[in-house]
């Protein structure tokens, strides 16, 4: 069994990116690889080839490591509902729920699928690289973990802990993540990885040499920042970001849901050189929109009223009744048809039924079975796919079809993600809107699938440069040595 654990100080600490690296990394080195993650909560997720559900960060990462995307990368999947429950997906399909009171008792049977899984991904790949989830250090779940220190200690596998140095405080961070694990797990830590680095590097290395002197470990590279890394997201720490360029025609505005999922829909307008994409909760900024979006949502009801509370309900309307263009993705399009009802409570309270923005003549009825699919058809003439996450049942009345939604004018609604990932759709969907407001646009050169697959290679040259990429190999190959330096106060527990 070789494998590799890329764990992390916090969230966002790099750990997507140092696993997507990697796996491009030593792909090119002809090694068969596979992503792993034991346990993704994330609300952004893709369909398999065979209809299966995993996080869009794993999706991206067998991409990375030229590998088919499968249940087995990321075998649970937890889809946050509210603040304290989530929907599971576990080997690619629902399977009820779970909530912050049975972390512990209610989760043991999701780390038997986990293990299996990776014992299964272990047995056809050369090298499993395993990303890890928030850090190893949350002691106080350390009982139930299964994707961080409880993976690590079951395959008898190296880590590395990965640290963004671009928040501060990266050195206390590394060494008190080894230093408050308890001692067989400390035994399995092999060293260090600094992400996000910025300056001269002179000045870092006195605390790389020190990093090692205390911990006995190495550090493995420091990754540089670079403005072109961009991986399709996994969660919404970096939505704020997503601006476009200074000099823009159009303005596309995102309703920034509390409970947003996969927003990655509108990544490739962001790549548009004539678009600026805006993330906003303010009403205020819709009036200067262009093109208004809402965006998928994992509780449909819920953000509905969110919307009306916050005023957004009047914005959007009030765009649309002046012939401005609005976009509705999946959860989105349900909140512009007529009514959404929820007669078995998928989402909320069994029964509820709520109007909807009554812009498309369309009926959503939740139902326990959810749909997932890669959907193929047509529309504004050209053919176009994408793929399906839904509970939502659909019925349009009088509306026109719209890649499986519906269409009114300036109004469109459709129920498929992933649709402007296709070049020559999105050209046509901007230029129609362009012709909606009363202009016209000429078509880009820019292609989604290419700028993805430019944006795996920088992260491979990267990788390729700035880490030990042969030592991080051995250690997947050879697994920890087992005489690292073990840490106080953990070595005492």
């Amino acid at each position: 069994m070789s494998a590799l654990l890329v764990a992390g100080t916090t969230s966002d600490a790099g750990k997507s990116i140092v696993t997507t690296g990697l796996c491009r990394a030593l792909t090119r080195r002809g090694v068969l690889v596979a992503p792993f993650k034991a346990q993704n909560m994330s609300n952004n997720s893709m369909v398999t080839r065979d209809g299966a559900e995993i996080g869009r960060a794993q999706w991206i990462q067998a991409l990375a490591a030229r590998a088919e995307p499968e249940a087995a990368m990321n075998p649970v999947l937890l889809k946050p509902g509210g603040d304290q429950r989530s929907h599971v997906v576990v080997m690619g399909h629902p399977a009820g729920e779970v909530s912050s009171r049975d972390f512990v008792d209610g989760r043991r049977h999701l780390a038997r699928a986990a293990y299996d899984a990776f014992d299964d991904l272990s047995a056809r790949y050369d090298v499993v690289v395993a990303e890890g989830a928030g850090s190893p250090a949350e002691i106080n779940l350390r009982a139930g973990d299964y994707v961080n220190m409880g993976l690590a200690r079951h395959a008898d596998m190296a880590a590395i802990v990965v640290g963004d140095i671009d928040r501060g405080g990266v050195f206390a961070a590394m060494y008190g993540t080894v230093a408050l694990l308890e001692p067989a797990d400390q035994r399995l830590v092999a060293g260090f990885v600094v992400n996000k680095f910025r300056g001269d590097a002179s000045l870092l290395t006195p605390g790389l040499q020190e990093l090692e002197r205390l911990t006995g470990r190495p550090v493995h590279g420091v990754l540089p920042w670079h403005p072109d890394v961009w991986l399709d997201s996994e969660d919404a720490l970096d939505l704020e970001g997503r601006r476009g360029p200074q000099e823009s025609v159009l303005k596309v505005v995102v309703v920034r849901l509390p409970r947003i999922s996969n927003f990655t829909d509108v990544d490739a307008l962001g790549l548009e050189p004539d678009l600026d994409v805006v993330f906003t909760s303010d009403p205020r900024s819709l009036s200067d929109a262009d093109l208004v979006v809402l965006p998928g949502t994992r509780a449909t009801i819920a953000d509905l009223a969110w919307l009306r509370r916050r005023g957004l309900d009047r914005a959007i309307l009030a765009h649309a009744r002046a012939g401005r263009p609005v976009l509705g993705i999946c959860g989105g399009f349900q909140m512009l048809g007529r009514t959404v009802a929820d007669p078995l409570g998928v989402e909320g309270g069994p029964g509820e039924v709520v109007e909807g923005l009554g812009l498309l003549d369309a009926r959503t009825d939740f139902s326990p079975d959810k749909v997932l699919g890669l959907p193929e058809g047509s529309a504004l003439g050209l053919p176009t796919g994408g793929y399906e996450i839904h509970h939502g049942r659909v019925t349009r009345g009088e509306a026109e079809e719209f890649l499986g939604g519906a269409r009114d004018e300036a109004v469109f609604g459709t129920m498929w993600h992933g649709s402007m990932e296709g070049d020559a759709f999105r050209q046509a969907f901007l230029g129609e809107v362009a012709r909606l407001l009363g202009g016209s646009r000429a078509p880009s050169s820019v292609s989604f699938p290419a700028a993805r697959e430019r944006r795996l290679e920088l992260l491979g040259d990267l990788v390729e440069e700035h880490l030990a990429v042969d030592a991080l190999l051995d250690l997947a190959t050879s697994g920890p040595r087992g005489t690292w330096p073990l840490l106080p106060p953990g070595a005492g527990r």
